[in-house]
């Protein structure tokens, strides 16, 4: 049984079926049969507080499949610049960092610090960095760490962008109305000035910002399965993507 935070109870599945007769042959969300290779790679686009983040680790120890939350690349090297006192707008730093840049490096920092956030928006703002960080991304998916047979990447153009190649993909979202609800529980007690609707103000600015952006704007990939979990429980929607998964793992191992 896997457990979720209480704030994902009446999470929905958009009503679409997994395995339509459009998408027959091919299984929508997963690549065809001939191109299917190992490493397993899954990949998981969405919004901010879709539950996308909370579905790849579920996925990833289901499976037992190396997790990466790509989101948090660019704290990541941005707290490694504040640490060693660097100016994250100096670029030339910032792509030694991230072209340096490791997991372990970070492990067990607060990298959710407001310093940390604006540190990032800065270095996710130069090409290098993002090159670097792509490279990252990539090379996690083609060798997941430590002898995984398999890698889930969570972001926003993970199928699109970093891996579209990916062995099966899910594009999750909710309404904006859910999602500034699940955010704002968990920011209400570090932030008891915060209101409901500022979280949803500013989950809408972002949405439109990273639609938008001329590079790798967050979009659903062709081949994505669309998971809705607005009222959908994360154990009937990790269900769903199981299935899809089990699948395709099962065609792998054949």
């Amino acid at each position: 049984m896997v457990s979720f935070a209480p704030y994902f109870k009446g999470l929905r599945l958009a009503r679409e079926d997994l395995v339509s007769p459009r998408s027959m042959p091919q299984m929508r969300g997963v690549m065809p049969e001939h191109v299917i290779s190992e490493p397993v790679v899954i990949a998981l686009d969405g919004p901010a507080a879709s539950g996308k983040g909370t579905l790849a680790k579920a996925i990833a120890e289901h499976y037992g499949f190396a997790y990466l939350d790509t989101g948090s690349l660019y704290r990541g090297v941005a707290y490694l610049l504040l640490r060693a006192g660097a100016d994250p707008a100096n670029a030339a730093a910032a792509e030694v960092a991230a072209r340096a840049f490791s997991l372990e490096a970070v492990e067990g920092a607060d990298i959710r610090t407001r310093e940390v956030g604006a540190a990032a928006s800065v270095v996710a703002a130069q090409p290098a960095v993002r090159q670097a960080l792509l490279d990252f991304q990539r090379d996690f998916a083609r060798r997941p760490p430590r002898g995984a047979k398999g890698a889930v990447l969570d972001g926003r153009d993970i199928g699109t962008v970093v891996c579209p190649g990916a062995t099966v993909k899910f594009f999750v979202m909710a309404s904006p109305a859910v999602r500034a609800h699940r955010r704002f529980l968990e920011l209400k007690a570090a932030r008891p000035d915060l209101s409901e609707a500022d979280v949803l103000a500013d989950l809408e600015e972002r949405d439109a910002r990273d639609a938008a952006r001329a590079d790798a704007p967050m979009a659903r990939a062709e081949d994505a399965e669309l998971l809705d979990t607005t009222h959908l429980t994360i154990e009937a929607a990790f269900a769903a993507a199981r299935r899809v998964i089990d699948g395709v793992v099962r065609r792998c191992e054949d």
